[in-house]
């Protein structure tokens, strides 16, 4: 037997029956996965002949599931490129830097049904409150179609709420402003929104000096107007003004640094969808806009951060010193 095994045919039969085993083990897992895939497939008409409603809720997970996974290799990748080639977030290409932005805040948003999931057999609940709450609960990925325009909608309507408070701090804040004709032009500007006027980009940049200083620096703003600016941008108002301000700033300077990097990118290579995301970010609606409009009211968006970011390089400014200008 050792004589046997210590030959040349047994010893060029051997890798021959490894091969062999390691084809048929392949061929076995192939044809179970397609027997799964099949019987998957199967289930799911089932579902949907049977119990519609219930069915949009399972295809929407499951592409929810399927879209996230590969939304976190897309995002180990960006990280890796980061370290290997030891880049800074600001250094990105739009695309990317939109898309850590974007995971971030899914991770943040998902962070307490994750909590409320620790305890055992609070899986059930957790599914109720996912069913009933799916807007405060559920990140995008798990939204239907309808859902996200919903959603939206209900996201912008909270914003908008918020708009005339913003408004009103400004016009109280114009009264206490040293410059009489800075002040003019700050209240008429403020008559101008509430009119339900658009000021134009020159009579923005006009009032630019103001959110420099006192009283409308981010650092010298009532809390009141810190809170209506936080619910504008979609930041929790229940925390105390120095996060509130430290959040704040943190956000408008992501907003610059998307900015320059979407003038890098070029607005002409984005698609719809990117078009109406980044105008949705910047405090328009977009959900029933076209590619056209998007384009145009980014183009001036563009304009005016090009005009307030080159004033604030010029003069080596890490941070933006204003607040956040909701005109």
């Amino acid at each position: 037997m050792a004589f046997w095994a210590a030959s040349p045919h047994y010893r060029l039969m051997s890798p021959v029956c490894c091969l062999s085993a390691k084809a048929g083990s392949r061929s076995v897992l192939a044809t179970l996965a397609s027997k799964v895939k099949h019987i998957n497939g199967r289930y799911e008409r089932f579902l949907e002949r049977t119990f519609p409603r219930f069915y949009v809720l399972y295809a929407t997970f499951t592409k929810g599931i399927q879209a996230l996974f590969l939304e976190v290799k897309e995002i180990r990748k960006i990280k890796s490129k980061m370290s290997h080639q030891r880049l800074s977030v600001q250094q990105l290409p739009y695309r990317e830097m939109e898309r850590l932005r974007q995971f971030r805040r899914d991770v943040i948003k998902a962070i307490p049904i994750g909590v409320i999931a620790i305890p055992p057999f609070a899986n059930f609940l957790v599914i109720v409150l996912m069913y009933f709450f799916p807007r405060q609960l559920l990140i995008r990925y798990f939204w239907t179609p309808s859902q996200q325009v919903e959603f939206l909608e209900a996201y912008d309507a909270i914003r908008r709420d918020s708009y005339p408070d913003v408004v009103k701090s400004l016009a109280l804040a114009a009264h206490s402003l040293a410059d009489p004709q800075l002040q003019k032009r700050l209240q008429e500007l403020c008559t101008e929104v509430q009119r339900g006027s658009q000021p134009r980009v020159a009579e923005l940049f006009a009032v630019r000096s103001l959110f420099s200083g006192s009283p409308l620096g981010l650092n010298k703003l009532q809390v009141s107007h810190v809170k209506a600016l936080s619910r504008v941008l979609f930041l929790t108002p229940h925390l105390p003004a120095f996060f509130l301000r430290h959040r704040l700033r943190s956000h408008v300077l992501e907003i610059r640094h998307l900015d320059r990097a979407m003038l890098r990118l070029g607005l002409g290579q984005l698609s719809e969808e990117e078009l109406k995301a980044a105008c949705y970010l910047r405090g328009l609606n977009s959900t029933h806009l076209g590619m056209s409009e998007c384009r145009a009211w980014l183009e001036q968006w563009l304009g005016l951060s090009c005009k307030l970011q080159g004033i604030r390089d010029s003069n080596h400014e890490e941070f933006p010193r204003g607040g956040f200008n909701p005109l």
